[in-house]
């Protein structure tokens, strides 16, 4: 069996691996929104790749959001001000 990757987001947004029903996942998008940070949304109830992948970075646990940046790294639950910081850097 091979590793579940995921897709790499331009410069300047995140990938976030999401639910319909997570309200963590609905204050980070709210958050993005208010900084003009743009982003790309994958429920992972549609998609099982992306079940594994996120299962994959966050011990096998389906932990969401988990956010995707653009040098490949994921953060589990990021608070806006550490997507900030990581784009910047």
């Amino acid at each position: 069996m091979s590793e579940a990757t995921s897709p790499v987001p331009a410069a300047g947004t995140v990938l976030m691996y999401s639910t319909t029903w997570c309200g963590y996942c609905r204050r980070l998008r709210t958050q993005l929104d208010s900084e003009g940070i743009g982003y790309s949304v994958v429920d992972i109830e549609e998609h099982p790749e992306a079940a594994a992948f996120v299962e994959q970075v966050n011990g096998g646990n389906q932990t969401v959001p988990t956010v995707v940046y653009p040098d490949g790294s994921a953060a589990t639950n990021p608070s806006l001000a550490d997507v900030k910081k990581a784009l910047a850097a």
